[in-house]
């Protein structure tokens, strides 16, 4: 199974378990000076294209970390963000699935109420690997949570 995990937002976290290889980033969509939400958002599109075309294998499943209500400008980009990514999954045929960030947390540390430095500690001290920011460990978290949850082991 091949999966694209998504922690969405303007500093946005990837990983991708792609042909039994992990690789993981962080992609920033700052908005240049005069630049609309709109332009952020075709930008994010592109990429996300982007990563379909250069990974050249299907993505099976889109997981993503579920949009929240926080008001104003974090809930426009967030929710916007989101619709793009279920968007892009069904235009590339792949299921997806959105994960509570409370959820995600007690998956990985046992706590929902687990802190940005507990996840990123957790693949520092459990997996061998320092995630470049909490966005980059929330998206492997992601990933990792989705196998679980889809009951795949990497065979690899």
């Amino acid at each position: 199974m091949n999966i694209l995990a998504l922690d969405t937002g303007i500093h946005t976290g990837w990983a991708t378990l792609m042909d039994c290889t992990i690789e993981s980033g962080v992609q920033d969509f700052t908005k240049r000076r005069g630049e609309s939400n709109g332009l952020m958002f075709l930008r994010f599109n592109s990429w996300l294209n982007e990563m379909q075309q250069l990974s050249m294998i299907k993505i099976d499943l889109v997981v993503f970390e579920q949009a929240h209500h926080r008001g104003g400008y974090a809930t426009e980009i967030g929710v916007g963000l989101t619709t793009r990514v279920q968007e892009f999954a069904c235009r590339i045929k792949a299921e997806y699935m959105a994960v509570h960030s409370g959820t995600l947390k007690k998956f990985i540390t046992g706590s929902g109420k687990a802190s940005k430095e507990d996840m990123m500690k957790y693949f520092e001290e459990k997996r061998g690997r320092k995630p470049i920011d909490d966005n980059e460990a929330d998206a492997l978290c992601l990933l990792f949570f989705a196998l679980n949850e889809i009951g795949e082991k990497i065979k690899c």
